[in-house]
């Protein structure tokens, strides 16, 4: 072979090479490897992000996160992203997620500062901790526990989230984007709720700073306030 044509052999050879990428090293089979989806939105092991949307799905109640896997791969919330991700998987598949992330037991973020005035402050804490008996809306600690860090095995904590999040929800409640099982008592709620009452809420809630064990509680005092189709015991949507 000539000189110029071993130049061209190696300068072709170079190029053939650069195309080809090098075999990337095994990624293991883990379920944290197989759920990078999920925390491609809501944060590193599922801790949530600033965006003020995504929610924190790390340690909360396994049943919870089962239920609402389920719910948008059944139609029962709507978000097109989650329900392209799961409307392919399994129970069992769904279930071992939920437990996966119910799992992980993560330090939270500081929470932001308190918006709002003065009254919707008074106004959040007193229908979050009291409730309106004479509007026939319980207290939001009735159901999620008194902590306010979810009930074992299917209630979620309301610490930790994003503001705009929980706004969010009392919104696709209202307008029927988000269901759960018959009775929802969630919608009946958020159809009692002003839109006064869901800021203050949510704003109250968002400014919570973090109880030392931000665990679910294991149980709370029965029957709960509404007949709710999510309830207390098994995995029940």
């Amino acid at each position: 072979m000539t000189p110029i044509r071993t130049v061209l052999f190696l300068a072709a050879a170079a190029c053939v090479a650069a195309a080809v990428p090098s075999r990337a090293a095994p990624v293991p089979d883990t379920i944290a490897e197989r759920t990078r989806t999920c925390t491609a939105c809501h944060g590193k092991e599922g801790r949530a992000t600033r965006e003020g949307y995504f929610p924190r799905i790390a340690g909360k109640p396994a049943g919870y996160l089962y239920n609402q896997l389920i719910n948008f791969r059944d139609g029962l919330r709507s978000n097109a992203a989650m329900t392209y991700l799961v409307q392919h998987l399994t129970d069992d598949y769904l279930r071992e997620m939920a437990t996966y992330f119910a799992s992980l037991d993560l330090p939270y973020a500081p929470p932001p500062p308190l918006t709002g005035t003065s009254e919707s402050a008074r106004l959040g804490e007193t229908l979050v901790q009291h409730g309106d008996p004479a509007r026939k809306i319980p207290a939001c600690a009735q159901c999620h526990g008194s902590t306010l860090t979810g009930v074992a095995p299917a209630m979620p904590g309301l610490l930790g989230l994003p503001r705009d999040y929980v706004i969010a929800q009392f919104g696709a409640w209202r307008n029927g984007r988000r269901h759960a099982a018959a009775p929802d008592c969630m919608a009946q709620i958020a159809e009692r709720l002003t839109n006064e009452d869901v800021s203050a809420v949510a704003s109250w809630l968002a400014s919570r700073p973090i109880p030392p064990s931000a665990k679910p509680i294991d149980r709370i005092a029965t029957p709960l306030p509404l007949l709710c189709g999510s309830g207390l015991e098994g995995a029940a949507r």
